[in-house]
């Protein structure tokens, strides 16, 4: 009953969304995105997308009143799309050369979104970079993007994400190309959790959640020193991705803890700066209108 009821209310927003929510992250997309002048030189964008759809977006479990967490992922996704493509409008013909990917990992089970999420492999150059078609890259992000939400939330299944994984095993083939400005975006609430990659080496782990912070006893105003007398942080990579940028937006710490989000970024600092990562940024939840600056100030600055 609870999932019939569920599935009704998810169904009514979708259908309503455009027209009802306090803030359409569509209507925010286009009127914070539109036409902005690029101020960074014209360097070749290479930009993925990585999705986090473990239970962070069930809206039963982490409700938020101002706008649900899958609604503010749309609206970053839709950011995101639109400023590339605006970035490309403003670059001379000839020196167009510039693409844009989305990841789930693991990846769905449903084969027609996978083709689905095939399609937003996108690359411009030259030869199609018309102007109908680079307007069509958000649209598609953003349609697409909202079935991926839609179909996770009615199902129910929050196996996790592999971000650790995905790290260890994807990034550096699959994201990363040279003569390109190498850019991961990663929504995630800053968890990192999948059942199936669930590794500890001494103090050191593949995942991070709310009970990890707890038990290795980091909520009190000495967790720094513990952090650093531990040894604590994710598993080390043996990875070089000093030309990739990664931009992480979502965090959303559980407040029970008032150092969790310290100790959450002190994690992932660690092992981005082990991996050599070339740039990166973590930015806590919050409405589109508000994420937009720091889209543009990572991306054009």
């Amino acid at each position: 009953m609870k999932r019939s009821v569920l599935f009704i209310l998810v169904a009514i927003f979708f259908f309503t969304t455009n027209a009802c929510k306090k803030e359409n992250a569509s209507v925010v997309a286009l009127e914070t995105a539109k036409q902005v002048e690029v101020k960074k030189k014209n360097s070749n964008l290479n930009i993925s997308i990585l999705l986090d759809l473990s239970d962070r977006i069930d809206p039963e479990k982490y409700p938020k009143e101002s706008m649900e967490l899958f609604q503010r992922d749309i609206g970053y996704i839709e950011l995101i799309a639109k400023n590339f493509e605006n970035h490309i409008r403003n670059k001379k013909s000839r020196k167009i050369k510039d693409k844009i990917q989305l990841f789930l990992d693991p990846e769905p089970s449903d084969k027609a979104l996978n083709q689905k999420i095939s399609d937003l492999k996108i690359s411009f150059d030259k030869t199609n970079a018309t102007k109908e078609l680079i307007l069509e890259t958000s649209k598609k992000y953003t349609k697409t993007c909202t079935a991926i939400y839609e179909q996770a939330i009615l199902d129910g299944k929050y196996v996790g994400s592999d971000t650790w994984g995905f790290f260890k095993n994807k990034i550096e083939d699959y994201c990363i190309d040279d003569d390109y400005r190498n850019i991961v975006v990663i929504l995630t609430d800053g968890y990192i959790y999948h059942k199936d990659n669930k590794k500890r080496e001494k103090n050191s782990t593949t995942y991070l959640t709310p009970e990890t912070i707890k038990g290795f006893n980091l909520r009190t105003s000495r967790w720094k020193k513990k952090f650093d007398e531990k040894e604590l942080g994710f598993l080390p990579i043996d990875q070089n991705l000093e030309n990739l940028e990664v931009l992480v937006l979502g965090i959303n710490p559980d407040t029970i803890n008032p150092y969790e989000e310290d100790v959450m970024k002190e994690y992932w600092k660690k092992w981005l700066t082990a991996m050599n990562v070339k740039k990166f940024e973590l930015k806590r939840t919050d409405l589109p209108s508000h994420i937009d600056k720091i889209i543009k100030k990572f991306l054009f600055k």
